[in-house]
């Protein structure tokens, strides 16, 4: 019987170098060291503060992605024909640059909770938990991997064209056709499959959420109330948002508990999407109901422009209503029942048209009554409303007869009077808290109130922006991915981490994803705005009689900020 020889089994320095060539077949090496780049720089500070949750998932979509740019300048090489070292030096060098990428991993996961701990303490934030960096990464691994998955699919996916186009045409026209021809194919079924298909469903949701009620909710008792049986408006055609602002606001018993001083019923107005079948008859339903009410005979006359979702910010209102005694009117004429972010993106022209039917309708019949008997007349708007609200008129159109002022808060980057202004700010002052002319028709507030401004004389049309250094949706920009914004120089905003720095494409991620969670920090950061802020903000614009320093500080430490502590819409 014959003995069969054994083969001898292969070295462990073979067996190693064998995995290493397969794990190297598999990641690109500079891929890996410009994702790990990415995801230490993804740790950093940013404007608002982020759970283990959001930091895992956004630091995996920056490895993913660095990985994308360091794998194409990888393949690139080898594509033009440069030259590559032998492969033992090739495998020492994918080997150091294994080493190099975890422990920048490690050294950035061990800093990522002193870098977080900066942001929350310019917001009064107790420290993140010791175990985050744990959490992050475990919740970073699968959302990288998936990614990862997701472009070797589609890279798969172009080799495969790729191969099926070379016998037809020259190799490197085969490369091009192929990608444009996966790019555009995948570009068809995100956008016209996946992507419309979730925006119906998106505005299907919001559609029936703007309807849904309580049925306990009865119509408002009083006359002067939007709903109540003798309205103009019928309670059934305003959504959830909607009957919140007409319900929420304080009575003048509530204002004269607070302030100690005699007081009015407020008048609010509300018109809802399902009031009316047009812009037009909404805003001239809006002016009816107005006139019914009695609303220009009060002191001051507000014409509010909400977010997307019809949603009116109860601090702003219910702070203006406390100055006031109550002598306030204001009206809301919702647009929209998506989130701002859609609305923005679906349709952004219907803000504009319905701010601009709403001050028409309203100007034009304000103008016609007795200078010395009709009310002061404000805009105002927050965010998404903001946007739609200086787009409402023009300078041009109310020189003869101009408008008393507004109150723009936390207005979106594309805003173009904020734009305009903050690109021409004084030299020498910051774009969180620039100054604009002579400061007699348009400044800018933040929580240092007036600060400042003593003794600098208004003109006939008083205009504040109300904006956080740290909002993200007032200084998010497009082009933060290139070049650095000059928020970032000294000085800096008082709510805005020291430790924040600039990196290209990393911090317009984060920025991008702050300006998703703008809503969530607390009170009086962010995209949240205080009623303390809104107080010296209003009290500016509007100048209430029979205030002073020391009432107004009463008036803030009266009203709770965290009664305000919602989420923004």
């Amino acid at each position: 019987m014959t003995t069969m020889q054994q083969r001898p089994s292969p070295s462990w320095s073979r067996r190693a170098n064998a995995l290493w060539d397969d794990v190297a077949y598999h990641l690109s090496p500079p891929g890996l060291v410009v994702g790990a780049v990415f995801f230490a720089l993804s740790l950093t500070p940013s404007l608002l503060p982020r759970t283990e949750i959001v930091q895992g998932v956004l630091s995996g979509c920056c490895f993913a992605l660095g990985y994308a740019f360091g794998n194409l300048g990888h393949w690139l090489w080898g594509f033009l024909g440069l030259k590559v070292p032998p492969g033992r030096v090739t495998r020492a060098l994918g080997a150091i640059a294994g080493l190099v990428c975890l422990g920048l991993v490690l050294l950035a996961l061990y800093y990522s909770n002193t870098w977080q701990n900066s942001v929350r303490a310019v917001m009064g934030m107790a420290p993140v938990d010791e175990y985050q960096p744990l959490l992050i990464a475990s919740m970073a691994l699968p959302v990288a991997a998936g990614l990862l998955i997701l472009g070797k699919l589609l890279v798969t996916l172009i080799r495969l064209v790729w191969h099926w186009l070379m016998p037809h045409l020259p190799r490197r026209a085969a490369f091009v056709l192929a990608t444009a021809l996966v790019i555009a194919l995948v570009s068809v079924l995100v956008n016209n499959l996946f992507l419309r298909a979730a925006l119906r469903a998106a505005d299907g949701f919001y559609e029936r959420l703007d309807a849904l009620v309580s049925t306990e909710a009865e119509p408002p008792a009083h006359w002067y109330q939007t709903g109540s049986a003798v309205s103009l408006i019928d309670w059934e055609s305003i959504g959830r948002d909607s009957r919140l602002y007409v319900q929420s606001g304080p009575d003048a018993a509530a204002i004269t508990a607070i302030t100690g001083k005699p007081a009015m019923e407020p008048l609010r107005t509300y018109v809802g999407l399902r009031s009316a079948p047009s812009i037009e008859e909404r805003a001239a339903l809006a002016l009816a109901e107005l006139k019914r009410i009695g609303a220009f005979e009060r002191s001051a006359l507000v014409l509010v422009m909400p977010v997307g979702t019809g949603w009116v910010d109860r601090a702003a209102m219910d702070t203006l209503e406390y100055l006031h005694g109550g002598d306030v009117a204001s009206v809301a004429v919702q647009y929209s029942y998506l989130t701002s972010v859609l609305s923005l993106w679906i349709e952004p022209e219907l803000g504009t048209e319905t701010a601009q039917a709403l001050f028409n309708a309203v100007y034009g019949y304000w103008t016609q009554l007795p200078v010395e008997e009709r009310p002061r007349l404000y805009l105002h708007g927050l965010s998404l409303g903001a946007l739609a609200s200086q787009n409402s008129t023009t300078v041009y159109d109310v020189l003869a007869d101009p408008f008393n002022g507004a109150l723009w808060a936390g207005p979106p980057f594309s805003s173009p009077i904020w734009s305009r202004v903050t690109q021409n700010r004084q030299a020498g002052t910051p774009q969180w808290l620039p100054r604009f002319g002579n400061s007699s028709a348009i400044r800018f507030m933040n929580q240092s109130g007036a600060s400042g401004w003593e003794g600098l004389p208004w003109g006939p049309m008083r205009i504040v922006f109300l904006q956080y250094a740290s909002d993200p949706v007032v200084f998010f920009s497009f082009d933060a991915d290139w070049r650095r914004p000059d928020w970032f120089d000294e000085p800096r905003g008082p709510d805005v981490s020291p430790a924040l720095n600039w990196y290209p494409v990393v911090t317009f991620l984060q920025l991008a994803l702050d300006a998703a969670l703008a809503q969530t920090p607390p009170v009086g950061y962010g995209h949240v705005y205080a009623p303390a802020d809104y107080i010296d903000a209003w009290y500016a614009v509007t100048q209430p009689a029979g205030w002073t320093p020391a009432s107004l500080e009463a008036l803030k430490l009266a009203i709770d900020p965290d009664d305000y502590a919602v989420i923004r819409k």
